[in-house]
Formats: structure tokens, sequence, C-alpha cells
């Protein structure tokens, strides 16, 4: 069942996704050679609970820490771990947020130094998808077409693999709500957009294959043929039949200096 959401809850996930966007914000700055996914985790496990929030993803389902640390080939559920990152490694960050009741979900995949330029481009292909999907979050349109704007983007246009295993979301007081939001799909296929949806939409890529596998770990994503994979997520709430990011890659982008890849 789709939960459509007022706007005073669509303001309640707002503010938790921008506790998310501060958050990764103040990791950007701290994203370097040597330093442990561990440490990131735990600074912003303290930020999160220093701005009134609780760690999304600590302990749901059983998992380990408040974010999840993917690396080079690990997709997404990257758990993190005291391996220091090394020049030209990439990470995707997921980190979640609850407050008030409401969940903000969202990440961003870094560059740690000097990274490879067909693996610059993987993002930045990835980063656009992201951006054309939240175009057809519209009113009137449906599901299917959001997955297939992220799947022309990165799979027919530039030949990437796109994830199939794993999916985005509606958020709002859980976690993970429907619909389901696949990156690949047919236009005019699933359920309509109505006013009051909110998505957390995550384009997944793989610079090669889409086929994944799970680590022993029970959690960690790979791609199976070892190449990397992006990922980047907003939260988006349908206001006036019309797309609202809820959350930003602003403080990523000052702290980093840069406006897009």
């Amino acid at each position: 069942m789709i939960y459509y959401k007022t706007r005073e809850e669509i303001e309640l996930i707002r503010e938790s996704a921008q506790i998310v966007s501060k958050a990764l914000g103040m990791l950007a700055t701290e994203i370097k050679p040597g330093v442990t996914s561990l440490y990131l985790d735990q600074l912003a496990e303290s930020f999160i609970r220093d701005h009134g929030g609780e760690p999304g993803f600590l302990g749901y389902n059983g998992f380990p820490n408040s974010l999840c640390t993917s690396v080079n080939e690990q997709v997404v559920h990257g758990i993190p771990n005291d391996k220091p990152l090394l020049e030209g490694d990439i990470i995707s960050i997921d980190c979640g947020v609850k407050k008030n009741g409401f969940f903000g979900d969202h990440a961003y995949t870094f560059t740690v130094g000097e990274v490879a330029p067909e693996v610059l481009k993987l993002l930045k292909v990835t980063k656009e998808s992201l951006y054309l999907g939240i175009e057809q979050i519209v009113k009137g349109n449906r599901i299917g077409d959001i997955s297939f704007a992220i799947q022309y983007h990165t799979e027919k246009k530039n030949g990437y693999g796109v994830v199939r295993e794993l999916v985005g979301h509606g958020v709002g007081k859980n976690l993970h709500e429907s619909p389901e939001l696949p990156n690949y799909g047919k236009r005019g296929r699933g359920p309509v957009i109505k006013e009051g949806l909110v998505l957390a939409i995550e384009p997944m890529i793989n610079l090669g294959t889409h086929k994944v596998k799970q680590l022993s770990d029970g959690w960690t994503i790979v791609t199976q043929d070892g190449r990397p994979s992006a990922h980047f997520e907003h939260n988006v709430a349908v206001v006036d039949g019309k797309p609202e990011i809820l959350s930003t890659f602003e403080f990523i982008e000052e702290a980093l200096e840069v406006v897009q890849y």
C-alpha cells in the first residue's frame, strides 16, 4: 500500500533529509587516502545525534552501523571497517536519519584523491541519470517513466550495467515503503504518480555487467565482474504535481568546491 503524505509530513521528511545532507557535507571534507570508513561512520553518528536525529540504519534489520559505505566494486550496503581508503578509490556513502517519526535517506559517491577518467565518467552519468529520473516524478506519470529515464541514459546511451536486484522506494514513517522504484523499466508501466508521493530515487549503476552478488557478511552487494559501481540518491516529494527535492547535494558540493562532476 502506498502512503501519500500531507504537506506537514513532507516537511518532517525534509527535516530528516536535510540532516542527512549536512552529515554528507561534513563527511566530504574528511574523505581522503588513509581515512577509514569506520572513522567516517563514527563522525556521522555523532553529527546526527548532535542535530537531534537518530541514525536511521543503525540496527535496521540488524545492520551494525550508521552508514552504508561501499567502496569501488561494492554497490550498496557495505559495512564500515578499519581498512584505509586508497588513492583512486570511490566510496558510496548512504546515510539515513529518523527525526520526529520520519526518515530521510540518501547517498552520494565520493572520489578518493585522483580517480581514473572512466570511473569519473561513470559517476557523472549516474548522477545525471538521478536528475533525469527526478524530472519524471510528475503527477499523472507512472513509476516506469522514472525507471525508463534512468535506464535509457545509463544503459542505452552509455553502455553501463543497471542493477536489477536493488531498487529505490517510498520513504516516510518507514525507511522502506511502497512503491518499489526500479532503475530499469518501460514507460507507462507501474503505479500512477500522485500528489503527496515521497520517493527515495537511487540509481545504482555499474561500469561493467549489471550482475551482482552478496558477500558472506550478509549485507555487502558487489559487482560480479569486480568493476566499480556508482550510487546517488535523493528524497523527492510530489508537491503541486511536480517534483520537489527534499535532500540536497549543496553541502557536499560546497565542501568539495565544485558544482558538479
